[in-house]
């Protein structure tokens, strides 16, 4: 037994990640590694006629490693020619993918925000850094990778080449550049996405987080300013909870997101009495901006404007800020946003109305309890009504069995018998986070056993954000274990995140996650 439990590549793999951490590198960030036999044969590449499932449930990150697959043409680097692949997403990443096969399509969400401002003939402007583009346009939008008539997106690069956290400011100052020039065009609803607080508050760099809060409040209160002049209204929310907290109860690094509620402010410049505003939800925001622009909620909405009995005087231009991952904590030295000098914040916190809202949860469609995520709270707030996430859908189906009969996946593995071929699952190792689980592959691997199919591979992708850092190994010890219980299937493949699902259209680094599961290239472990 104890040689079958050795021979299922997540030792090998867990070694591997450690000699990798000696050198420096971080569970988001790692190199891929490859197993390989006694006579240094990569093990399980990705091959003509085979199967593969991208076991991940998100949609924005996963795009470029399935158009390397799957892209006719795909022209960003040389890749083999596959004749005869099958490639099924979990979920519909993007619309371009409609022709896959997609084991959880979603359901298409009608009459979001961005919608019912399009048919007033309204014009609207969305701005956002990279690494937040998606979700102030894709998920904004209800999973509509088109713009509304009179829709215009700008998508400001990222930061490339360095880590985040020695840019903690990342591109806010391009992303408030192109605000304030929506003033000046006189857009009637401008929405932007703030990422950093996001982004910094993934890292466990202490100062970073500081200076990241601090860059946000300067930021900030440029984009007020130039609103309060332009007459605009202004409401400054967050879609999370991240930031606010720097540290876990042993003292050890937060990197994750939180169940906190996330703050909503209302500036109006042309108020002569203070705004009553209530708590709520995320989904109220949408009816609340409807409100302001004087254009009427759809049946659709669900929630309720959060200023309920306010005059507005009128049809009003108005302002989303998005303060990604911008939370409500405590006020103590846990707290990078306490800490931090946030004038404005404090200012804002003192002169104008503003209340908390529910991010996490039931509130916006995950399983209660559940931190919440960009994606979730995106949806929610274009949406105006609280959008049941992949995540739920996902655990009812493993819940109630209809997982294991998912027509999508039987067809995939009877194809993979008939051809003599094998099954590789592309899957995150984590046990929580949005992207995804690891449950999915095993589950998946059950399912070939039953099958009676034998050549499974599994390919994990290192987390590094909802998973604690340096855990990659105990992961895949863990794994190993559930593997070898399953009695089908091996480890023979990992990245991390940052590689694998790269967002920012740097090819490159899917280009090395790609010839990792296809070519074998990587540092090299031994299988044992």
């Amino acid at each position: 037994m104890a040689s079958q439990h050795l021979s299922r590549g997540g030792i090998a793999l867990a070694d591997a990640v450690r000699e990798l951490y000696a050198e420096g590198q971080t569970d988001y960030s790692l190199e891929p590694i490859v197993l390989v036999d006694a006579q240094g044969k990569p093990v399980g590449r990705i091959d003509n006629g085979d199967a593969v499932i991208f076991c991940c449930r998100r949609g924005e990150r996963e795009i470029q490693l399935t158009e390397a697959f799957t892209e006719p043409g795909f022209d960003r680097f040389a890749r083999p020619e596959f004749k005869n692949l099958t490639f099924v997403v979990l979920t519909l990443y993007h619309e371009k993918f409609w022709n896959l096969p997609v084991a959880f399509a979603p359901e298409k969400i009608q009459d979001t925000l961005g919608e019912i401002v399009s048919r007033a003939n309204l014009r609207q402007l969305r701005v956002a850094e990279s690494e937040k583009f998606t979700h102030v346009t894709f998920f904004f939008n209800g999973g509509n990778n088109q713009p509304f008539a009179n829709e215009d997106d700008v998508r400001v690069p990222s930061p490339q080449g360095i880590p985040f956290d020695q840019v903690p400011e990342l591109s806010l100052a391009q992303v408030t550049e192109q605000v304030l020039r929506g003033f000046d065009a006189r857009y009637d609803l401008i929405v932007t996405n703030f990422a950093n607080g996001d982004v910094i508050g993934h890292t466990s760099n202490r100062d970073a987080k500081i200076k990241c809060a601090e860059a946000v409040d300067a930021r900030l209160g440029q984009v007020v300013r130039a609103a309060i002049a332009a007459d605009y209204v202004v409401f400054v929310t967050a879609d999370h909870g991240n930031l606010e907290l720097m540290t876990n109860p042993d003292g050890t690094p937060h990197v994750a997101h939180t169940t906190n509620p996330v703050p909503f402010a209302l500036i109006d410049p042309r108020a002569t009495a203070r705004v009553d505003v209530r708590d709520g939800k995320l989904a109220d925001v949408a009816p609340t901006i409807l409100s302001a622009l004087g254009v009427a909620q759809p049946n659709a909405m669900e929630g309720a404007p959060l200023a309920r009995v306010y005059d507005w005087g009128g049809k009003r231009r108005v302002l989303l800020v998005i303060l990604d991952g911008w939370g409500i904590g405590k006020r103590d030295d846990t707290n990078p946003i306490f800490l931090a000098p946030t004038p404005v914040w404090d200012d804002l916190l003192r002169q104008y109305p503003h209340a908390q809202l529910r991010a996490a949860g039931d509130a916006v469609g995950l399983q209660p309890g559940k931190a919440g995520n960009s994606e979730a709270g995106h949806l929610n707030i274009g949406a105006g009504r609280v959008v049941l996430q992949d995540d739920v859908r996902l655990d009812l189906a493993m819940q109630d069995g209809s997982f294991y009969t998912n027509e999508v996946f039987l067809r995939a593995i009877e194809q993979t018998k008939q051809r003599d071929a094998s099954l590789h699952l592309i899957g995150l190792l984590t046990e929580k986070s949005s992207h995804g689980s690891i449950d999915y592959p095993l589950a998946l691997m059950k399912m070939a056993q039953a099958s009676g199919l034998r050549d499974v591979y599994l390919h994990v992708i290192f987390d590094g954000r909802s998973t604690e850092p340096g855990s990659a190994p105990a992961l895949l010890e863990k794994l190993e274990r559930q593997v070898d219980e399953i009695g089908v299937g091996q480890i023979v493949s990992g990245v991390g995140r940052g590689i694998a699902l790269d967002r920012d259209g740097n090819y490159a680094k899917t280009k090395r996650a790609y010839d990792a599961l296809v070519l074998g290239v990587g540092e090299k472990c031994l299988a044992r």
